[in-house]
């Protein structure tokens, strides 16, 4: 049917739940960081504002991290389902890594969610500041071990293969394999980038409605000084981590540029846009700048990048496919670039928070990160094609011995549920955002009992306890 095998719809349910899990990790990481962040604010300055912030992002974050919980327990399923194979070459690593970010990073969030997400009036402030922050750290830590097990499959270190199977001799060379900082730092990056639109937008589209507020103000503010400074560091990272692929996955970057063969001792140009033709092994439509490639890949005028015919055809990712979605993800990094330096431009004069073709543009931006992490999710994923385990293990031998009609069904059957389940998640999400932040939100509530200002619901417990036995005022007046 339409050319697919059980193996492309295996690969096609892959990346279906990988696509609809990782949005939720990435808002997961970013929220649990602006909580501590704003929860820190208000016990430093006392300003009650940002204490409103944070219970209004807190409802957020909740269902936010329930729903990457459970998309994220069908990922693991999936290793022994779909990709049995996989599993028993290269469980002896990828097993102890993600049991690691369980037992480190999981139960560390588990363990201290309660106290953050319910303990407000019911703990000392600087012990929910410390549960909220040992949340955010919990994030980050899932982020670390998520990453070395990915990155591990992307340039594998420190391994033997003994009977086919992988055995791992040196941990800390498998965890810290040659890509693993660069993309640690690139992902954790981009949720923070994608949480500071997510968080802008919401701003922008209630000033837009009218509502202007304290907290609708500062949460615009912080979100456009994180995209003014972060969104440029985000570009220097991944020019540090497009050096590290050059030189461990160069195929991959032939692909990405869609560069076919080189011409002599020329530099490598640059191909703004075109369409590779996988089948003609050329770029077709293709609008180069001269030099440009060579400078940007390796920082010279005169070096070559890498070209798809060096490489046999077997051996070549798809580059129709990684050569838009890389420019996709480029092209909204310097969306959101122009966007931060816009904001600073307008907060000079006063008119950050009333320019509505500004507040226009930070409302639609607010899929942009989301949309730029899936973008690079497939460039990484789609690049590292035909191999599951570069170099070690092609994708074709990974997957488990399923027919296509059991392939098609599941597949079929997980669109639905996901749809229904996590859209039903992302709508109510939704109407939370549109609600926006109340003032005097998370004021704590009066202490009750005799004497207070709260009255309990319980008449009996609103009794004046003096001792008299006489309570039948108390009692008449609350009945």
């Amino acid at each position: 049917m339409f050319g697919l095998e059980a193996l492309d719809l295996a690969r096609m349910q892959f990346a279906f739940t990988i696509s609809f899990h990782i949005l939720f990790p990435a808002i997961t990481i970013g929220l649990a960081s602006y909580l501590a962040v704003l929860e820190g604010l208000w016990l430093k300055t006392h300003n009650d504002t940002y204490r409103d912030l944070y219970h209004f992002w807190s409802k957020i974050f909740a269902v936010n991290f329930g729903m990457g919980v459970v998309s994220g327990l069908v990922m693991a399923y999936q290793f022994g389902t779909n990709w049995s194979r996989f599993s028993d070459f290269a469980g002896s690593v990828t097993g102890p890594l993600l049991t690691y970010e369980v037992l480190t990073a999981f139960f560390l969030e588990a363990g201290f969610l309660g106290v953050m997400l319910f303990g407000w009036n019911k703990v000392g402030r600087n012990l929910h500041f410390f549960a909220t922050v040992m949340v955010a750290i919990g994030t980050l830590i899932s982020t670390f071990w998520i990453l070395a097990s990915n990155s591990w499959m992307q340039t594998p270190q420190g391994y033997e293969i003994v009977n086919g199977q992988v055995i791992p001799v040196d941990w800390l060379a498998v965890i810290f394999n040659p890509s693993f900082p660069y993309r640690l730092l690139h992902m954790s990056t981009a949720a923070f980038v994608a949480t500071a639109f997510f968080v802008g937008s919401s701003a922008a589209w209630h000033l837009l409605r009218g509502k202007d507020n304290p907290a609708i103000r500062t949460m615009l503010s912080m979100a456009m000084w994180m995209a003014l400074i972060v969104a440029p560091i985000q570009a220097v990272i991944g020019d540090f981590h497009g050096l590290n692929t050059l030189e461990h996955q160069p195929a991959k970057i032939a692909a990405i540029e869609g560069h076919w063969e080189n011409v002599g001792d020329e530099p490598t140009p640059l191909i703004l846009f075109g369409w590779p033709d996988m089948k003609a092994e050329k770029t077709k439509f293709a609008v180069e700048i001269p030099y440009l490639g060579s400078l940007i890949l390796t920082h010279s005028l005169d070096k070559q990048v890498p070209a798809l015919k060096e490489f046999p055809p077997e051996d070549r990712p798809n580059s129709t496919i990684v050569f838009w979605s890389f420019r996709i993800m480029v092209g909204l990094g310097f969306l959101m670039i122009f966007t931060g330096l816009w904001s600073l431009w307008l907060r000079k004069r006063d008119k950050l928070y009333t320019s509505r073709p500004f507040l226009y543009l930070a409302l639609w931006m607010g899929p942009s990160g989301l949309i730029a992490i899936l973008a690079g999710w497939f460039t990484t994923e789609i690049g590292r094609q035909p191999w599951v385990v570069y170099g070690l293990m092609r994708t074709a031998d990974a997957s488990s011995n399923h027919s296509f009609m059991q392939m098609s069904i599941t597949l079929i059957l997980f669109v639905v549920v996901y749809f229904a389940l996590f859209g039903a998640g992302l709508g109510y999400m939704m109407r939370l955002v549109r609600k926006g932040p109340k003032i005097d939100e998370g004021k704590e509530t009066p202490e009750g009992g005799p004497g207070k200002k709260r009255t309990p619901a319980r008449p009996l417990s609103a009794a004046d306890d003096n001792g008299d036995g006489d309570h039948s005022p108390s009692l008449t007046k609350e009945i």
